[in-house]
């Protein structure tokens, strides 16, 4: 059994492999554009290549790696119209959850948020990329379970895998950091005010100045569509 894979974990090898690879790609260890060699995975994996090659068939559905004829397989690219389409929806989805949330949040709830911005804010000043990524997904986590609304968190859901890849390569600049808590800080107080309105507009701005960046700053992405 490799060292990537516990003996705890009865799935089978191939969804193993697979699962391996899709968070690899979702957190940017294989990164856009990355080759991946067939041979080379399975080695680092300790299994055969037919689970990889399972794998890598399968993330090609799912749109995450591409297949270049006579080249092989390839982490598929970040693009802006790929991330504007996401965006176009994340934002009434993030508006509707922090309205609902502002009605029906706990006050365990509200200081769990709290505690999370003001965490941010300490990673934030000490460089904490991989910290950063983690509370700005607990964030909007917390907030969308907070909305109480079943079906609306497995929409957003459908959508993680596809705004954290972007989340992760979008965090890194400090300046985009500072604004991302500023706009966190805003809606945790407007949602423990319970002011359901001004909890929907801040949610949604907060993606709508995500949105205006993709389109100013396109250095995140290839120029692949």
């Amino acid at each position: 059994m490799s060292e990537f894979f516990t003996l705890e974990n009865y799935k089978p090898l191939r969804d193993l492999v697979f699962d391996y690879m899709k968070e690899a790609i979702i957190t940017g260890k294989l990164k856009p554009g990355e080759r991946l060699m067939e041979v080379q995975l399975a080695e680092k994996l300790g299994v055969s290549r037919t689970p990889v090659r399972e794998a890598i068939r399968k993330l090609e559905l799912e749109g995450l790696v591409v297949m270049v004829p006579r080249k092989g397989a390839y982490v598929a690219d970040l693009n802006a119209k790929d991330l504007l389409n996401v965006l176009e929806v994340r934002s009434s989805l993030e508006g509707l959850a922090a309205s609902l949330a502002a009605e029906r949040i706990t006050d365990e709830e509200v200081e769990k948020l709290k505690k999370i911005v003001e965490e941010f804010r300490i990673k934030m000043e000490e460089g904490d990329l991989e910290a950063l990524i983690r509370l700005d997904k607990e964030f909007h986590d917390l907030i969308f379970a907070a909305s109480r609304n079943d079906k609306l968190i497995q929409i957003m859901n459908n959508l993680q895998e596809h705004v954290h890849r972007f989340r992760v390569k979008y965090i890194t600049e400090e300046k985009k950091a500072k604004r991302i808590y500023q706009e966190h800080k805003k809606i945790a107080e407007l949602i423990e005010q319970r002011d359901a309105n001004g909890a929907r507009k801040w949610a949604e701005k907060h993606v709508h100045n995500f949105q205006e960046e993709v389109v100013r700053d396109s250095k995140y992405f290839s120029d692949k569509e």
